[in-house]
């Protein structure tokens, strides 16, 4: 069964900082572009970061930019998402996502497996 896992949401003060991860199972990520994605209620999915399957290329939100860092590990079939000086704004839920081609995209239509979810909260 090909299956996505995040883990590391948190509540965490403004200007904190965490770090995501997604672990593959059942498949294996070399061959996939992964995505990291949020979603707040009532507002579409928005992409977040996107790596290639390489993990030579990455491509960020503008409102994350300097902010958020995400790298892959094919040997773990992992891939993590570091955010630094976080914002209430950034509160959401957080999904990881793989495409099975090696080109990054930041349209969730384009993902074929999705991860549960990890809820990151950003308040004081």
């Amino acid at each position: 069964q090909l299956q996505l896992a995040e883990s590391g949401g948190d509540l965490v003060q403004p200007g904190g900082s965490l770090t995501l991860s997604c672990v593959a199972s059942g498949f294996t990520l070399d061959y996939y572009a992964i995505g990291w994605f949020r979603q707040v209620p009532g507002k579409e999915r928005e992409g977040v970061s996107c790596i290639s399957a390489s993990g030579t290329r990455t491509k960020y939100l503008d409102s994350v930019k300097g902010r958020f860092t995400t790298s892959k590990d094919n040997a773990k079939n992992s891939v993590y998402l570091q955010m630094h000086s976080l914002k209430p704004e950034d509160t959401a839920v957080y999904y990881c996502a793989a495409r099975s081609s090696s080109v990054t995209s930041g349209s969730p239509a384009d993902y074929d497996y999705w991860g549960q979810g990890t809820q990151v909260t950003v308040s004081s």
